[in-house]
């Protein structure tokens, strides 16, 4: 698995189905200088972003 489909596979474990993922990684987001997640995950700096939110999200640190 590439970095963006391990992305994928995170969003969907954390919000519960593929639908609510897909509409989280593809919405432009502040926090990646106004990229999607998806977009932003491409690189290796933008993977471990990326995971990271996913990861605050998942603990109810962030919305």
């Amino acid at each position: 698995m590439n970095n963006v489909e391990l992305i994928q596979h995170q969003a969907e474990l954390v919000f519960g189905n593929k639908e609510k993922a897909d509409a989280w990684l593809g919405q432009p987001k502040t926090a990646f200088g106004g990229c999607s997640p998806i977009d932003f995950a491409c690189s290796e700096a933008g993977y471990l972003s990326v995971k990271e939110m996913l990861a605050k999200i998942d603990q109810g640190c962030i919305s």
